[in-house]
């Protein structure tokens, strides 16, 4: 099992040449939600479409993914030609019966009939699988290699730049966490000010501000949408750090940290946690476009 991540799309190609044979394997691949494998071959290889859709399985996990397999042989022995002999003689037959009928001399019936459909035929001599998959094997690995260190190359720049990402969201949390305290103690100040202004009294209530400060910080109160962030982004490193196939875990927790922002953004009462919502949003949004392409 793989420990790296992974880009879901890549291409991979390797070739195997013999003193009378030649196989070729391409792969190819793109984002896909499942595993889902095409695998084209000539009809002499059909016989190993599962052993080779096995090896695959082994390195591809996720993606839809395109097998290509051409193979060409040399060898005098790997073709038959095969005479059907009474279809050559009754055209044989016919054809001296047409010419006797229409009194034509001179015409090449050995030409004539060989020309025919079916009087002549080629067949490819049918191969032990276990001769041909030895020969197709390393071309297969090849390919696969290629293709692996492809994808491999692609999502170790997706996984740096979605630390990057997470880096600055969780710059921004913190920064939200420094204005949240802020929003009760300046709300404090402005009710105290407007009612000292409405009713024209230098002493206000205080019991009566308490209570009323109390139920707007609690309204607006997003301590647990920060907490909960806060693990949110923990996860997400730990499991780039782990590795290994990673897209659906991912897409998972970013639609939960997306959440949370829709949460502290409802529950907000100031304009820069407002703010600070709509850049968490925004670069959250960027991570989860970039998970698309990991297997």
């Amino acid at each position: 099992m793989c420990t790296n991540i992974r880009s879901m799309t890549g291409y991979g190609r390797g070739e195997y040449l013999t003193e009378d044979r030649r196989f070729v394997v391409e792969i190819k691949s793109v984002n896909h939600r499942y595993n889902d494998m095409n695998i084209k071959l000539p009809r002499a290889l059909v016989s190993l479409e599962d052993k080779i859709k096995k090896r695959l399985l082994q390195d591809i996990f996720r993606g839809k993914t395109d097998v290509y397999i051409t193979f060409e042989s040399f060898a005098e022995s790997d073709v038959t030609v095969k005479l059907n002999t009474g279809l050559a003689q009754a055209y044989g037959a016919k054809l001296r019966e047409l010419e006797n009928l229409l009194a034509v001399n001179g015409a090449d019936l050995l030409s004539l009939t060989a020309k025919f459909p079916d009087v002549l035929t080629v067949e490819k001599a049918q191969q032990e699988d276990a001769v041909v998959w030895a020969a197709l094997l390393p071309a297969l690995e090849a390919a696969i290699a290629a293709f692996v260190r492809m994808r491999s190359t692609e999502g170790e720049n997706l996984k740096q730049d979605i630390l990057k990402k997470g880096a600055y969201i969780r710059e921004r949390i913190e920064e939200v966490k420094e204005y949240a305290p802020l929003v009760v103690q300046e709300y404090q100040e402005k009710l105290q000010n407007r009612l000292t202004e409405l009713l024209g009294q230098p002493q206000i209530d205080a019991q009566r501000v308490a209570m009323e400060v109390a139920i707007f910080a609690d309204k607006g109160c997003i301590d647990e949408e920060l907490t909960r962030m806060d693990s949110h982004l923990l996860q997400l490193d730990e499991i780039l750090e782990h590795g290994g196939q990673v897209g659906r875990k991912l897409d998972f927790l970013v639609q939960e940290m997306n959440r949370e922002c829709n949460t502290m953004a409802s529950k907000a009462n100031d304009i820069r946690i407002v703010k600070a919502t709509i850049e968490l949003k925004s670069e959250i949004e960027k991570i989860r476009e970039q998970i698309q392409n990991l297997e």
